[in-house]
């Protein structure tokens, strides 16, 4: 596994400590990389930074998740879901030179290992539309 897919892969997991715990992020960080083991400097320092991204700018994520997630609220999409979205919409927003099309195939490929498998198309529709209003508004 890649540096980059192992740091998005500990992101989502970090995120998810905190969903279900209701952990502010610098217990989860302590908490979380106590219990890891084996992860080189460029992984923890990639996955930390995705991770401080998702959780400062947590409340426009969020509303981005869910202006493009039709029909879905968040606190009713699977933990797992929710979570993969906000690693990659905070890699979108915090990494603007990263591909969306690599952010989001990244991610369907963690989803393929943590999420169910009907979880894969919705992952991948809400990450294309987001992604497309992401460039606009670069464009813009």
């Amino acid at each position: 596994m890649g540096t980059r897919r192992k740091s998005r892969e500990l992101t989502m997991q970090m995120l998810f400590q905190g969903d279900l715990g209701k952990q502010r992020p610098e217990q989860v960080q302590k908490l979380f990389w106590a219990s890891v083991e084996d992860v080189d400097a460029e992984t923890r320092g990639f996955a930390e930074d995705l991770y401080r991204i998702a959780t400062t700018r947590d409340e426009e994520i969020d509303n981005l998740i869910e202006a493009h997630a039709q029909n879905w609220r968040l606190e009713r999409m699977p933990v797992v879901d929710r979570n993969l979205l906000r690693a990659a919409v905070a890699e979108m927003l915090g990494f603007p030179n990263t591909p969306a099309a690599i952010i989001i195939n990244e991610t369907l490929e963690i989803g393929r290992r943590f999420a169910a498998p009907e979880s894969i198309h919705f992952l991948n529709g809400v990450l294309d539309a987001i992604a497309r209003d992401v460039l606009k508004a670069r464009l813009a």
